[in-house]
């Protein structure tokens, strides 16, 4: 729609497009009153003119084993797209970037296969080990004891142990170097000390091994991290996306008017371009000769194609309707508008904070417990007297059960239940640690076009003069029929809708810049725009004119020999569940805003009919982003919505980004929930699974903890005078116990109503 500021929204394109002055501003133009008041005229034309002729990611083999904190690992590989000085749109750039993004995908798939790999390769080996464990046989009341036994299960156990253990020590080590160990040092201990104190008793022969638990411990937290990489989407490919938007080749115009095809590598500033019908134009530049209308939809987030003209400026990335346009280039490399876009994007992505897992908390005062729950143990035992092998076993025992098998799984089943769930409800999650704060949320903030309403116009009233309505219909949906002009589409389709039948139309014409001109049954049928009304002079109801344009409508009047017969008025259509939408986010005190670029009595308009009282009208794409940084900085949390490339920057900065599943691939892979649906109604969707998922990741996380508090002093000993200790067997029926109810709980999760 753009900042149609006369409101009249006729259709002939004037001295400037709002997105030429918005891509001024993005290299520092701050004209923005000229940019609004170019748009005092924007006339119904449908003649066509036709013109004679992020830096390599370094990770290492090593890194690809660490993972030792997924979260952490993901945004380290996002934080290494270092473009930071501007993007040139350039074929050894799309290229270059291709590799860029290619390699974080491919690290991220390679990181999830290598633990699919090590949890199989693990599972094969745990059924022979459990099989061969004395302490598991008697258990079960069987013997398979047989000579040598106890060196065949210590030579698998000796290979799990080193396949399936190599990611959690790598990952260990990494966080003792940062002085903050969590899951992978308390996994590393544990399986450290069960293997070391099992080759202890194969050699020995004293006391019982722990092969069995540190087979199962190492499988079920290779099937946690499996589980729970596979719910994670990696590093985004926003800026991949962006560079794809662009043409390969344009055609260039040289003096002698001959047309041959260019890269768009070797455009330089100040060359004559051309294109055609259809194509995207590849690069930013002033219109020299031609008319047409360009669809700016995915660059500006407005639904209403923009008539181009002599001097109108053109963006690279928007796509030529039904006019060829000759365009000089007036902008490369990085200061066009896309690259700028590229860079906001990029910079915003940079500044997300890492946020700590549950688990990795309650891991690290877990290690923390074995630790001096495990040496407290020993040395109790052994200044009590106790042998050395008796006062071992408690505090090896001790030390192992402190890492349950269920905190492992707490949140990688909670998190692949709550994906699978967001999935089946058109709710792709991409980025789980923002999803998980979205519980947290308490602004919205709506784009307008294409989100809140459908992004296409329709017509909303036929207003006649002296004949009915339908034959009204009939002449504006009979000549319109002969055009390819947007609003002559909307006027089709409404035909089409109502059934109309459609009369036949001869000496169809153009009037250029004004409206269409047509014979239907021997009589002059005009559609034309209110300049022409204007210009000729012509009467019409002002009343319903300013009714309608006040609503923010674009209206065309229909003549019939020389005689006014109606207006046809038109709008982008709010979508039936923008108003659910708006009024549960009120009824759960989340306060809804409206962030759009058109004109502020259109905005006022459609969040009149929603019930939104804060309005922030008439931005230009960049400036988006800084308005969400704005309402960051009040201390809010927020939640942007929205589809065009104009968005992704803002859905970047803020702390959730949500992208309509209609709109633009680059509006899609920067946010971190994508709504499959186009559904407003599903942004409370994704609250109420984000407050459903975190109240169960902490069900689970007790229940996989809780049995612990009282496991541990039982396994050092604490009521042995009653005759009460815990026996590695106990403790391997506890354990999983611990994780059944883990298990199930995980599977109850379901969106409250």
């Amino acid at each position: 729609m753009g900042n149609h500021n006369d409101h009249n929204h006729q259709h002939t394109h004037g001295d400037d497009s709002h997105m030429g002055k918005s891509a001024d501003s993005m290299v520092g133009t701050n004209n923005k009153n000229e940019d609004v008041n170019s748009h005092n005229s924007h006339e119904h034309h449908h003649g066509d003119t036709v013109i004679s002729n992020k830096p390599v990611s370094t990770e290492s083999k090593a890194d690809l084993d660490a993972h030792q904190n997924h979260s952490y690992e993901m945004k380290r590989m996002q934080n290494s797209n270092d473009h930071k000085n501007g993007h040139s749109v350039s074929d050894e750039h799309m290229e270059g970037h291709d590799s860029h993004g290619g390699n974080h995908h491919d690290h991220h798939a390679m990181m999830v296969a290598d633990f699919r790999r090590r949890f199989f390769l693990s599972l094969i080996l745990l059924a022979p080990i459990l099989a061969l464990s004395p302490m598991i046989q008697m258990f079960m009341g069987v013997d398979w004891r047989f000579g040598g036994d106890s060196y065949i299960l210590l030579a698998l156990s000796t290979i799990l142990f080193i396949i399936g253990g190599k990611p959690f020590f790598v990952g260990a080590i990494d966080e003792l170097r940062q002085k903050a160990p969590a899951m992978m040092t308390l996994i590393g201990l544990a399986i450290s000390v069960s293997y070391v104190y099992s080759v202890v008793t194969v050699f020995t022969q004293v006391g019982s091994d722990f092969f069995w638990e540190l087979a199962s411990l190492i499988s079920v937290m290779l099937l946690g991290h499996w589980i729970e990489m596979r719910s994670v989407l990696g590093a985004s490919r926003a800026l991949e996306e962006l560079v794809k938007l662009m043409p390969e080749t344009a055609h260039l115009v040289d003096e002698n008017g001959e047309i041959t095809d260019i890269a768009v590598a070797d455009i330089r500033t100040g060359m004559i371009l051309l294109v055609k019908p259809g194509e995207k134009i590849p690069i930013d530049g002033k219109v020299t000769e031609g008319r047409s209308t360009v669809n700016e939809s995915m660059l500006t987030g407005e639904s209403m194609p923009v008539e181009k003209s002599t001097n109108d400026e053109v963006v690279g990335g928007s796509i030529n309707a039904e006019g060829a346009l000759k365009f000089k280039v007036t902008r490369t490399g990085d200061d066009t508008f896309l690259s700028q876009v590229i860079k906001l994007v990029n910079e915003a992505q940079s500044s997300r904070s890492k946020t700590q897992r549950l688990a990795d908390v309650a891991a690290k005062y877990l290690f923390y417990i074995a630790v001096i729950g495990g040496i407290s143990t020993f040395t109790i035992w052994v200044l009590l007297g106790e042998s050395i092998s008796f006062a071992m076993e408690r505090a090896v025992t001790v030390v192992i059960i402190s890492c349950p098998h269920a905190l492992g799984l707490a949140t990688p089943l909670v998190t692949a239940v709550s994906t699978s769930i967001g999935a089946k409800n058109g709710l792709l999650i991409r980025n789980r640690s923002n999803f998980e704060m979205a519980r947290k949320i308490d602004t919205v903030v709506f784009d307008k076009t294409g989100t809140l309403t459908m992004g296409e116009f329709g017509v909303t009233d036929i207003v006649p003069y002296g004949i009915d309505e339908s034959h009204l219909l009939t002449l504006a949906y009979s000549v319109e029929s002969q055009s390819e002009h947007p609003i002559a589409k909307s006027i089709v389709l409404e035909g089409q809708n109502r059934k109309v039948q459609m009369a036949d139309v001869s000496e169809f014409q153009a009037i250029p810049g004004k409206g269409l001109s047509a014979s239907i049954d021997g009589k002059i049928v005009l559609i034309v725009s209110p300049g022409y009304m204007n210009s000729e002079g012509i009467a019409y109801n002002q009343v319903d004119f300013e009714r309608l344009t006040g609503e923010g409508k674009t209206t065309v009047f229909v003549i019939e020999n020389d005689i006014l017969v109606g207006m046809i008025a038109l709008s982008d259509i709010i979508r039936d569940t923008a108003f659910d939408a708006i009024a549960e986010l009120k009824a759960m005190q989340i306060e809804p805003i409206m962030l759009t670029g058109d004109n502020n009595r259109v905005a006022q308009k459609v969040g009149q009919e929603l019930g939104i009282s804060k309005i922030i009208s008439e931005v230009l794409p960049h400036e988006k982003s800084l308005k969400i940084e704005q309402l960051v900085s009040e201390n809010r949390m927020v939640a942007m919505t929205g589809d065009g490339i104009n968005d992704a920057p803002a859905l970047a900065k803020a702390h959730l980004g949500i992208a309509i599943g209609a709109g633009t691939d680059v509006a899609i892979e920067t946010a971190d929930i994508i709504l499959v649906r186009s559904n407003p109604l599903d942004v409370v969707q994704i609250i109420k699974l984000s407050k459903a998922t975190y109240s169960k990741m902490i069900q689970n996380l007790i229940w996989a903890t809780g049995y612990n508090i009282i496991a541990m002093p039982i396994a050092a000993g604490v009521l042995i005078k009653y005759g009460v200790i815990l026996s590695p067997a106990v403790g391997a029926v506890l354990m999983s116990l611990s994780t059944i109810i883990v298990s199930l709980n995980a599977r109850l999760l379901k969106i409250a109503k």
